[in-house]
C-alpha cells in the first residue's frame, strides 16, 4: 500500500471523514451483508461526494483490518496532514491562550485514540508526542478516536524535553500528572496558556519530562484503586482545564 495512503475503519471514524474531510476519501469498502440504516446513510454520503464504493465479504474486511472490529466499513484515504515542530511554532504564534496535551510515550493505540477523542472534545489545540517509543496515527488509533485523529493536530517531536523548554519560553505553563504530587489539579489555575503532560501506561512521566514540568498535580482518589488508565486521567485533566477556561 502507498505510504501516502491510509485505511480508516469503524462507523464513527468513517462518518467523521465523510462529513469533515471528504476530499481525502478515495474509496469505501463495505461488508456486503451490512444493509442497515447506518451503513446506508454512509453509502449515501459517499455517493453525494462521488466516492467509489465496493462491496466485499466479511472475510475480506477482516483481512484488510487484521481482524479488528471494523463494523463492516473501511475507508481508503489520503493521510491527514502531517504536522512538524515548525507547525507547532506557527500554531503557538497564531493561537490566543494555547491549550495543549503532551503525551510522553503512549504505546497502546487504544489509549492514544481515547486521548485524542478527549482532546477533540475538550478543544485542545494540538497533541504533542515524542517520535520515539510512542505509537503514531495507526488505523486502530483512528478507529478508537472516532474521527478526532483526523481533526486534532498531532505533532511528533524529535526531542520532547527541548519542545517543553520552547513552550515554557512562550509563556505556556506545563502541568504534569503524578500520583505522588502534593497538589491536586483542582487547586491549580489551568485557565491560561497551558500544556497538560501525562506519561505512559504503568510507568508515568519519565524523569526528564517530569523535570521540565512547572508543577506536578494529582487526581484525588477516594477508593482502593491507586491510579487511573492514562486515557481516563487525560479526560479528567482536560475537562477540568476546560471548565476553568470557559468558567462553567
Amino acid at each position: 500500500m502507498d505510504n501516502n495512503k491510509l485505511h480508516v475503519f469503524g462507523l464513527h471514524a468513517v462518518e467523521s471523514l465523510l462529513t469533515k474531510q471528504p476530499q481525502r476519501v478515495q474509496q469505501l469498502v463495505i461488508q456486503k451483508e451490512r444493509q442497515d440504516q447506518k451503513i446506508l446513510a454512509l453509502i449515501e454520503l459517499a455517493k453525494q461526494q462521488k466516492i467509489k464504493i465496493q462491496l466485499v465479504s466479511r472475510q475480506e474486511l477482516d483481512h484488510i483490518t487484521n481482524d479488528a472490529v471494523h463494523q463492516g466499513i473501511v475507508a481508503f484515504c489520503e493521510k491527514a496532514k502531517v504536522y512538524h515542530e515548525g507547525d507547532l511554532e506557527k500554531l503557538i504564534e497564531e493561537t490566543p491562550k494555547p491549550f495543549l496535551l503532551i503525551l510522553d510515550g503512549i504505546q497502546d493505540p487504544h489509549n492514544l485514540g481515547a486521548c485524542l477523542r478527549s482532546a477533540d472534545a475538550a478543544g485542545v489545540h494540538a497533541v504533542i508526542v515524542p517520535k520515539d517509543k510512542s505509537v503514531g496515527l495507526t488505523p486502530a488509533v483512528s478507529k478508537v478516536a472516532c474521527g478526532a485523529a483526523e481533526t486534532v493536530p498531532f505533532i511528533q517531536v524529535t526531542n520532547l524535553a527541548r519542545t517543553m523548554r520552547y513552550l515554557k519560553d512562550q509563556g505556556i505553563w506545563l502541568f504534569g500528572a503524578a500520583g505522588e504530587a502534593d497538589k491536586s489539579l483542582y487547586q491549580a489555575d489551568l485557565s491560561g496558556s497551558v500544556g497538560i503532560v501525562l506519561g505512559a501506561e504503568g510507568q508515568g512521566l519519565r524523569r526528564l519530562t517530569r523535570e521540565h514540568c512547572d508543577l506536578l498535580l494529582n487526581i484525588p482518589m477516594q477508593g482502593s484503586v491507586s491510579s487511573l488508565n492514562v486515557s481516563v486521567a487525560t479526560g479528567v485533566f482536560l475537562f477540568e482545564a476546560l471548565r476553568q477556561r470557559k468558567n462553567f
